[in-house]
């Protein structure tokens, strides 16, 4: 199998790049990225060029797998409409530009957040990502368009990913003292290891596979016993205070992600994922609990 793979310098890919160049069944891997290359194995070819502009006909011709990994996280001060063109425009030029070359295996990377809440949901739940946070928004709308136009697709719907290659927002949210001050029950959230998810899109890759298959580990936590855990000083501010000083840090630097995202704090969202065991045979390798404790 030869597979092309999108967002290839990206941190997922950090994971993903050796478990497929280690697949005997993986003949050769071809990645794309606006960034350089960091990887290199005998299997692998790196791109360095834009998914919005690239000619992408060449690059899939004779491949059998993609993975869609390309896709803006963090807005930052990136414009809305740069954003959309990227997350959305780009990727459906390239899986239009897949589905012609007859690339038969195809996978993307979406996420849980195109649920926004609820408690041990599985895919058939509607999709709501929460208003105003645009990376939810346009995974929901890609899987919308997916579904409609390439329901072979398959989509991956993972929690919070991580790992030794995580997010480094995520990295710096676990390990700041302070938590959002909540009433008991605490909403639950889950993660899940990068590697496991480097599994689930392998196992997608390797065997008849479509639609949606949500990805967590078993285990739940919330915000406020992760931040307990790891610091001996745990101080917990008031939601007004957390929502105004995320607002001011994004509006002066863009960092710490966009203001609509601090809604998921006050709501659970657990995942049931049982299709993914059920029909790609996947299991979690990495508890939340050791995740965290890591």
């Amino acid at each position: 199998m030869r597979v092309f793979i999108s967002g290839s310098a990206s941190h997922l890919a950090r994971a993903l790049l050796p478990r497929l160049c280690d697949d005997p069944a993986i003949e050769s891997v071809l990645g794309l990225d606006i960034q350089p290359g960091w990887f290199e194995h005998r299997k692998y070819r790196h791109v360095q060029a834009d998914l919005r502009d690239v000619s992408l006909a060449p690059l899939l011709q004779g491949c059998d797998g993609l993975v869609h990994l390309a896709f803006v996280v963090l807005r930052g001060k990136t414009p809305a409409h740069a954003m959309r063109a990227i997350n959305l425009d780009a990727s459906q030029r390239l899986f239009a530009a897949a589905s012609a070359a007859g690339v038969t295996r195809q996978v993307h990377l979406s996420s849980a957040a195109v649920y926004g809440s609820g408690v041990l949901i599985n895919e058939a739940v509607p999709l709501k990502p929460i208003p105003g946070f645009l990376y939810g928004e346009h995974k929901a709308e890609l899987e919308h368009w997916l579904a409609s136009h390439y329901p072979d697709v398959v989509r991956m719907r993972p929690h919070i990913i991580l790992g030794a290659h995580a997010q480094p927002l995520l990295k710096t949210l676990l390990h700041q003292p302070f938590y959002v001050r909540l009433p008991d029950p605490q909403p639950q959230l889950q993660c899940v290891h990068e590697d496991d998810v480097a599994t689930a899109i392998v196992l997608a890759l390797k065997q008849p596979a479509a639609g949606a298959y949500n990805l967590a580990a078993d285990d739940s936590f919330s915000f406020r016993d992760a931040i307990r855990a790891r610091s001996r000083v745990a101080v917990p501010i008031s939601p007004k205070l957390a929502d105004a000083v995320l607002k001011l840090v994004w509006g002066m630097t863009g960092a710490g992600g966009e203001p609509g995202w601090m809604e998921g704090v006050h709501q659970s969202l657990t995942l049931d994922c049982g299709r993914a065991r059920n029909e790609l045979g996947w299991r979690p390798l990495h508890t939340s609990r050791d995740m965290l404790t890591r």
